[in-house]
């Protein structure tokens, strides 16, 4: 849901290109690359720092993590060689490798991992590490993290913070970081171009691309470019599914990054956060509102539509993964059954003009989306044409992330959510998770019965227990935060990414796509083949 998960590329395109724009891909040397990724992300404002959100749900490339995960998502040791957890919960040892150098040479070692989550932990960064009391070496190889609260999904943090060098680390490092990862920084342009080179020392196995420079571009100047045969693969937007290019595929790539719209619960009473800003929708607030349009909107309708096709329906925000329940998911579009919800929660057109009404109030309001996100504008003008035929007008309008701060605590959004950690979901649905100064539990939702299965869910060290509460928390036959239960959200579909690319580029099996794609968490495995 946070507006730049993992901090890849901001609302640009970005290009890997391995020797130079100037060049095209079959003038290149066979170990450069030419890519080009970054329409769901954008050029990390804070630089290369995973201290900041540096590879947050991403490959960092130039940072190693403790563990990462594989091509079917599963955990594996990267540093780590491997954990312990003690009984209460609360104590995680960690060993790692001990032939790691970091790319100025020194070693890397368990006081460089302690060091990296303490500042992470201070720094309130893009994890959340509210858990972390303390991390300490206990020697050279082993790591311990004190825990103030038993959370079992504390592994998934293991595996996306990159490890910083203790005696290289300032606050100008992400200007020119210094990791232990398979690709070592070489210069950044900013709002240009970023350059990584191979990792000689690099303790796994050695990427075949030895150099590959990141561009930032516009999404359609990257497309002429690709055309072009100047870059060997970018992203490109769903519009594009259907454009043929000789030399050249295009591949589309399933996600869990979901799109969906935030219904803010609280009634609007004049109540504002400390930085001023208000709270509540009367509106959306009202359980009617949110039901009605759950199952009046005809998600395939969005899906073929705004997103061309690509994206699949999504009901709860993680329909897709482990802990996403079934049960929750229904049958939608059903225009006369959502009118029916309308007036039996009171809201009747007594006017005439097609939209409801109750006690004097119209149902409407405004829906924001960011302004530099095409596929996010499509969904919300299409949802706005959807809601009028079952008496919701939806003023649609795009903003700034720095507008739309102000706004989301009293004004619906079209958010992107998509994690492998269900720690997110906690953050978004358990009542005291509720941060006013980020998207924490955004619309403020207080179900004592759900805070209750996400407490059981988020200190199940068992994965199938995990799972069942997770699963109970979204429905448990009575209530829940899902459309059947609170209708907390509007899940509207899992988008698909899209990349053009050089024939001969063979990508390996990507990994399951998060929030913001990460088209480079199988960078290892890239190589050019012979046709």
């Amino acid at each position: 849901m946070r507006k730049s998960l993992g901090l890849l590329f901001i609302g640009i395109i970005g290009i890997i290109v391995i020797s130079g724009c100037t060049e095209t891909a079959k003038e290149k040397s066979a170990y450069e690359l030419i890519a080009a990724v970054g329409t769901h992300g954008g050029e990390p404002e804070a630089g290369f720092n995973p201290i900041t959100g540096w590879g947050d749900n991403h490959e960092p490339l130039i940072q190693s993590t403790l563990f990462k995960r594989d091509s079917n998502a599963a955990l594996i040791n990267d540093l780590a060689t491997n954990y312990t957890i003690s009984e209460d919960g609360l104590t995680w040892t960690v060993k790692i490798r001990k032939d790691v150098k970091f790319h100025d040479g020194k070693p890397l070692t368990a006081e460089d991992v302690a060091f990296t989550f303490n500042t992470a932990a201070n720094a309130g960064g893009q994890v959340d590490l509210s858990m972390l009391e303390k991390a300490t070496a206990i020697n050279d190889d082993t790591v311990e993290f004190k825990l103030n609260d038993n959370q079992a999904t504390f592994i998934n943090k293991l595996a996306v913070i990159g490890i910083v060098p203790k005696h290289a680390y300032s606050e100008t490092y992400g200007q020119n970081p210094i990791g232990s990862g398979p690709y070592k920084f070489v210069q950044w342009n900013k709002g240009q171009q970023v350059i990584l080179e191979e990792n000689p020392d690099y303790y796994g196995q050695k990427p075949y691309f030895k150099k590959l420079t990141i561009l930032f571009m516009q999404a359609d100047t990257a497309f002429a470019a690709a055309k072009a045969g100047k870059i060997d693969i970018a992203e490109i937007p769903s519009s594009y599914a259907d454009q043929k290019v000789d030399g050249m595929k295009i591949i589309s790539l399933e996600s869990i990054d979901a799109r969906g719209i935030s219904f803010p619960m609280k009634p609007d009473t004049g109540q504002k956060t400390d930085k001023g800003y208000p709270i509540g929708n009367n509106v959306t607030s009202d359980i009617s509102i949110r039901k009605a349009l759950n199952i009046g909107i005809n998600r395939q309708a969005l899906i073929n539509g705004a997103l061309n096709g690509q994206g699949q329906e999504e009901f709860t925000g993680v329909d897709k993964l482990p802990w996403g329940n079934k049960e929750a998911i229904f049958e939608d579009g059903k225009t006369d059954d959502a009118k029916k919800i309308l007036s039996d929660g009171g809201w009747i057109d007594t006017d005439g003009d097609g939209i409801v009404e109750k006690n004097g109030l119209k149902a409407e309001f405004t829906l924001l989306y960011p302004a530099n996100a095409q596929e996010r504008q499509a969904l919300a003008v299409s949802i706005a044409e959807e809601a009028k035929k079952i008496g919701i007008n939806i003023k649609v309008e795009g903003a700034s992330w720095d507008k739309i701060d102000t706004l989301a605590h009293s004004t619906p959004n079209v958010f992107g959510y998509g994690s492998l950690d269900p720690t997110d979901l906690y953050l978004k649905y358990y009542s005291k998770s509720y941060d006013p100064s980020n998207y924490n539990n955004i619309i403020m939702y207080n179900n004592s019965i759900v805070d209750t299965y996400l407490r059981n869910a988020i200190t199940s060290f068992d994965q199938n227990t995990a799972n069942k509460y997770w699963q109970l928390a979204a429905w448990d036959g009575e209530t829940g935060f899902s459309p059947k239960g609170d209708a907390t959200w509007m899940w509207i579909a899992t988008i698909n990414y899209l990349y053009i690319m050089d024939e001969d580029l063979d990508i390996g099996t990507p990994k399951i796509q998060p929030h913001g794609a990460d088209i480079f968490g199988n960078i290892l495995e890239w190589k050019r083949v012979e046709n």
